[in-house]
């Protein structure tokens, strides 16, 4: 339903509480088999909804993966059409929304419901000045000292002076989890509520208060199959940031810290998100609530030689997604595609909220009533202009150019079976075999990049190799 058919039954909607991580990888619950993590409160929230477990991140073209990427969470809009900033020599500016596209929050708020921003908002403040009617520590970085959180108060005009911001010295999980679990206890409006909670863990630096911070011991860490002292050939970002945080090669003994790092701040996040879990409830609005959880992207620590998310691999592209509340079938584990522009309008369809004429992801309401086993038949994936990748479930080629801007990366494919190699570790692009399968794939590539306004459309999917 668009625009022009809108009729609000605000009364009837549940309220909202949309909590987004930062660096969350898709495999690292509990509930998914990861027996390595600790994450009861992201277990319970799991086996009372449903987890969509095959959503794929749209992209970036810019290293800090993380602003793009809630762009189109919040537009549910690809990349190239949400963001200023296709340009590849001026990627600084793909975390500014148009100013003519509707956020998810902006079209909760034009539906009756009361919005709310609590933590991060990596993408411009025009954006969530028309998306929110209060909000409180209001972090505009990408990162922090999880420890020194420089935050502001939520400013009507939208200005957010420099002079205004101020550091918060409460653990960044703890500060953001303590304004949300306020603004639920004096909550008192007869209207609905949207409340945004955007987290900056498990980001690094991967700090976690104790007990978390002792709760795994590298010597229990058992390293992944795809595990790799180098990666085998140049990405094409290979000395950004993220790959700087451990030594080359990657050292078995400081991987594992890593991991074991990593999994204490999902351990600590998970028990924050349980504070505001028990405030619904105690509230008495817990079973009329849609909890919503999902993270930017996810993370490769150690996987394939690489530390960042700067990468197509499954580890770094494939995301959590969870719904639980009004309308969502409980204990159900879905395996069918979906991209993360698709979460705002599945959220807009369990709300009754029509969408903007503008939006292009499709909501996955069918698959969680059962009513279809799915409702893409691919997904892709860009990142900068090196790397974009197609997957059709089974079946994933990635390709990779070389940057004539940075004069990085490799001209190369790769082709991997994720049914029965789903650490990604073999390689079969050179395999006689499965030639059909690679020029099925790229043709799937080509016409997704058209689709979705790549400027890269028009560099050949195959890579012409000597």
């Amino acid at each position: 339903m668009k625009e022009k058919n809108i009729k609000n039954h605000v009364a009837e909607r549940p309220h909202v509480v949309f909590l987004i991580a930062d660096d969350h990888r898709g495999e690292a619950i509990g509930a998914f088999g990861n027996e390595a993590v600790q994450t009861p409160v992201l277990d319970s929230l799991v086996t009372s909804g449903t987890a969509c477990r095959n959503t794929h991140i749209f992209g970036a073209l810019t290293g800090a993966v993380c602003a793009p990427s809630r762009a189109c969470v919040h537009t549910g809009i690809p990349l190239f059409r949400a963001t200023i900033g296709k340009d590849m020599t001026n990627r600084e500016h793909s975390s500014v929304i148009r100013s003519d596209v509707r956020l998810m929050a902006q079209t909760m708020r034009d539906a009756g419901y009361y919005t709310h921003a609590v933590g991060k908002w990596h993408n411009d403040k025009a954006s969530l000045t028309r998306s929110f009617e209060g909000g409180d520590k209001l972090h505009f970085h990408g990162m922090s000292d999880h420890s020194k959180v420089p935050v502001f108060d939520y400013d009507a005009t939208g200005l957010y002076p420099k002079e205004n911001e101020y550091t918060e010295h409460t653990f960044s999980t703890e500060l953001f989890t303590n304004a949300a679990v306020n603004f639920i206890e004096d909550y008192g409006d007869a209207k609905p509520f949207f409340l945004y909670i955007a987290y900056t863990a498990p980001h690094d630096p991967r700090t976690a208060p104790e007990p978390y911070a002792s709760m795994y011991s590298k010597s229990d860490i058992t390293l992944p199959p795809n595990f790799m002292g180098e990666h085998p050939f140049d990405t094409g970002d290979m000395v950004v940031r993220d790959e700087k945080l451990a030594g080359w090669p990657r050292d078995e003994d400081e991987i594992r810290q890593h991991m074991a790092d990593y999994y204490g701040m999902i351990s600590h996040l998970d028990a924050q998100m349980g504070r505001v879990i028990e405030t619904l409830k105690s509230k008495g609005i817990y079973d009329n609530t849609l909890i919503v959880y999902t993270a930017d992207h996810g993370l490769a620590v150690g996987q394939h030689g690489l530390m960042g998310k700067q990468n197509l691999y499954e580890h770094s592209v494939r995301i959590p997604l969870i719904f639980r509340g009004p309308g969502v079938p409980e204990g159900k584990q879905l395996r069918a595609l979906a991209s993360n522009i698709d979460i705002f309008p599945t959220v807009a369809g369990l709300c009754k909220v029509n969408l903007p004429e503008e939006t292009e992801g499709i909501s996955l309401h069918t698959i969680l009533s059962e009513e279809s086993d799915g409702v893409r038949g691919i997904v892709g994936s860009v990142y900068r202009d090196l790397q974009r990748m197609v997957t059709d479930g089974r079946w994933k080629l990635i390709r990779y150019y070389r940057s004539p801007i940075t004069n990085s990366g490799t001209e190369r494919i790769q082709l991997f079976d994720l049914l029965n190699d789903p650490w990604e570790t073999n390689d079969l692009s050179e395999e006689p075999s499965q030639v059909e399968n690679i020029e099925r794939l790229a043709s799937e590539l080509a016409t997704w990049m058209k689709a979705s306004g790549d400027i890269l459309q028009d560099k050949s999917v195959i890579p012409v190799l000597v």
